[in-house]
């Protein structure tokens, strides 16, 4: 299950939230907001993780910002054939394979995103004030949806719209999993895999996952997701692999804490961390 808010108290390592969204993808925290938003959850180790993007503002794999420990990451999406899985990488050095991975991503993010728009704004007849830029996402147009004079709200906008089965919906660029783990393992302390429980297929996400350094076991599942969460299963296929044990809130708001490792599990991942 996932941990609350303040993670493990009595543990000797900071307490941490290791999956965290800003304004460089589809969260809405900045930089300058990491402290204040981590002293709130109480944690001190936060791990920026934008979508198939390095944080522009992060100049290196590890900083501090008055008195938080902020970890340069990514999240980056690949296409494992029968699935899509996202992977973590933490401690990220801007290597020149990983840029060209992510450059293509996100020039296809902007065309994507504008196609999404137009597609919304005809199908509702509505303009949406969004800023067609690097690291656009869908929440940041569900959230332009909620705020438009359509009937829709953040969670309907997904519904009904532009979710995977929506008339709005626009497919885009995704690495495949050999090309995404190799342009990770050259630029990553770390490398795991986030969330097993929210794809169609644990098991098979999980084997991949062997061939990683970490796997997110502590995440804060709902809904269908919730249902098929095997902690035990998590733990197994860690042992089996020697994976270090991650996790994080997957903030896109501004309330960390909500989910991290506890003290031996951090302990563990900020040994493979120089700085942490």
């Amino acid at each position: 299950m996932p941990l609350d808010r303040h993670g493990d108290p009595d543990g000797p390592a900071p307490s941490a939230d290791l999956h965290v969204h800003t304004t460089a993808s589809d969260g809405v925290l900045t930089v300058p907001d990491l402290a204040a938003a981590a002293r709130e959850g109480g944690v001190d180790v936060v791990a920026v993780t934008d979508h198939d993007r390095i944080h522009p503002e992060l100049d290196a794999p590890v900083t501090t910002r008055e008195g938080v420990t902020v970890i340069r990451g990514i999240e980056l999406r690949v296409d494992a054939g029968d699935q899509r899985l996202d992977l973590l990488g933490y401690g990220v050095e801007a290597t020149g394979g990983l840029r060209s991975v992510t450059d293509r991503i996100q020039e296809d993010r902007k065309r994507r995103g504008a196609e999404i728009v137009r597609k919304v704004e005809a199908h509702l007849d509505v303009t949406l004030d969004v800023e067609l830029r690097e690291g656009l996402g869908r929440p940041t147009i569900a959230r332009a949806i909620a705020e438009s004079d359509a009937s829709y709200d953040y969670k309907g906008a997904f519904e009904h719209l532009i979710g995977d089965d929506g008339p709005c919906y626009v497919e885009r660029y995704v690495p495949d999993a050999a090309t995404g783990v190799e342009v990770l393992r050259e630029s990553c302390a770390v490398v795991g895999l986030a969330h097993p429980f929210r794809y169609p297929d644990p098991d098979a996400a999980l084997d991949l996952a062997r061939d990683l350094d970490a796997v997110e076991r502590y995440y804060p599942y709902s809904g269908s997701s919730a249902e098929r969460e095997d902690p035990a299963l998590v733990d197994r296929v860690a042992e089996e692999a020697d994976l270090v044990r991650t996790g994080g809130s997957d903030a896109h708001d501004r309330t960390l804490g909500v989910a991290g490792p506890p003290a031996a599990d951090f302990d563990a991942f900020a040994a493979r961390l120089p700085g942490v």
